[in-house]
């Protein structure tokens, strides 16, 4: 594969950016990697570079290059699981009789729900938010 040569490095509140000598940016959410998502902005800020990638020290987290400007694969679970941080799939799950561990593959896209599947894990999320909406506070 041909090599990356990064121009500049940068982060954000949810991210880091990459921007090559070409003009090519991407970013790493750091919703996307544990370590990154729940380390303080002064960790995330403490990165060192190579010509392969960056790295945390403090937080012992690397991310290659190549990586930012990989197709990635997602699916609608994972895009609704990241899209709203306060669904709870364990809890999902626990409503759906499933096991979490096969609820977190099908996030994670190693496996696949079949169709009748899919439909009961939207409509149990749909679910919840209608009880949500119906709520009567006094």
């Amino acid at each position: 594969m041909e090599s990356i040569v990064i121009e500049k490095v940068w982060i954000t509140d949810s991210a880091v950016w990459v921007r090559t000598v070409e003009g090519k940016e991407a970013c790493e959410k750091f919703s996307d990697f544990t370590r990154l998502k729940y380390a303080t902005q002064e960790e995330r800020s403490n990165f060192t570079l190579s010509k392969d990638g960056i790295h945390w020290n403090d937080i012992d987290e690397d991310l290659s290059f190549e990586g930012f400007f990989a197709n990635k694969k997602t699916n609608t679970l994972y895009n609704l699981f990241i899209a709203h941080p306060e669904l709870n799939a364990s809890a999902i799950a626990r409503r759906l009789g499933i096991s979490q561990s096969l609820f977190a593959q099908y996030i994670s896209g190693t496996k696949t729900p079949s169709a009748k599947r899919m439909e009961d894990i939207l409509e149990s999320i749909r679910s919840v938010g209608r009880e949500l909406a119906s709520l009567h506070v006094a």
